[in-house]
């Protein structure tokens, strides 16, 4: 037990040291190099999302209507789900117009 404290203290003080020779790099994953490059690529991301899900809540909506069986909750939630839907793939859809129209409010040139 007494020689292995000193050796543990001694590798205490060296595994610092060695710790700070390793140079570690992390490259950039995103390829853009300004504020407007990462939100148009945000954008783009979000607009691809929406066109998978966006069909895919409108037939599970759909599916809800159809499966209700009179259920007057059923169909209520079935049709929000539906409406809301369309609104969000709207929004998303104006997504790059809104963001055009920001940019010549604010004067921004590319």
């Amino acid at each position: 037990m007494r020689k292995i404290l000193p050796i543990l203290s001694l590798l205490s003080l060296l595994l610092p040291m060695g710790a700070m020779a390793v140079v570690i790099e992390i490259q950039n994953p995103l390829t853009a190099t300004s504020f407007e490059a990462i939100v148009a690529n945000l954008i783009d991301f979000i607009f691809k999302i929406a066109t998978v899900l966006a069909p895919l809540m409108i037939i599970i909506g759909a599916a809800l209507f159809i499966t209700s069986a009179g259920n007057l909750q059923q169909i209520d939630r079935a049709k929000k789900i539906i409406i809301y839907t369309a609104i969000g793939f709207a929004i998303v859809l104006l997504a790059k117009g809104i963001l055009a129209m920001i940019k010549q409010l604010l004067g921004v040139t590319s």
